[in-house]
């Protein structure tokens, strides 16, 4: 295998988060190391395995999930990427948004050895649900700063 520069592994990686399907999740998954680290607000698992769990789950749960990479920042062995996961409510078809952010780093040999996504359930998912949500807006007022 060539070595790739940071900026092409994270352009790599990107293309195969935007193109990601129920098919297509092996050849993301090829992206990640055997032994990779995933954190994110509701998982921390180690493996492939339990990284593709998490995301068969999400195609599970989700109407057409896509994501949409805004901006990539590559640095060495670690990248930075904001994005947005778009996909359908189950009742109503209405499009949901989640906005996020993602560190990664590379191994030795190309792949992605951690992944650590950063975004606010509180906000992006919580507070969009109908009951939940109107708890959490009664309470974001009452403990915001006028």
């Amino acid at each position: 295998m060539t070595a790739l520069s940071s900026d092409a592994r994270t352009a790599r990686l990107v293309a195969a988060y935007e193109q990601l399907t129920r098919h297509s999740l092996p050849a993301l998954l090829a992206l990640y190391d055997a032994q990779a680290s995933f954190k994110d607000p509701f998982n921390e698992v180690m493996g492939r395995a339990a990284i593709e769990n998490i995301f068969s789950q999400m195609f599970e749960e989700l109407r057409e999930p896509r994501f949409v990479v805004l901006s990539t920042a590559t640095e060495g062995d670690d990248a930075f990427l904001t994005w947005e996961l778009h996909f359908l409510r189950q009742a109503g078809g209405q499009t949901m948004t989640i906005r996020g952010a993602s560190h990664l780093r590379y191994s030795s040999t190309g792949l992605v050895s951690l992944h650590r996504d950063y975004w606010d359930a509180a906000e992006e998912l919580y507070a969009k649900l109908p009951l939940l949500g109107v708890l959490m807006r009664a309470l974001r007022r009452r403990l915001s700063a006028s």
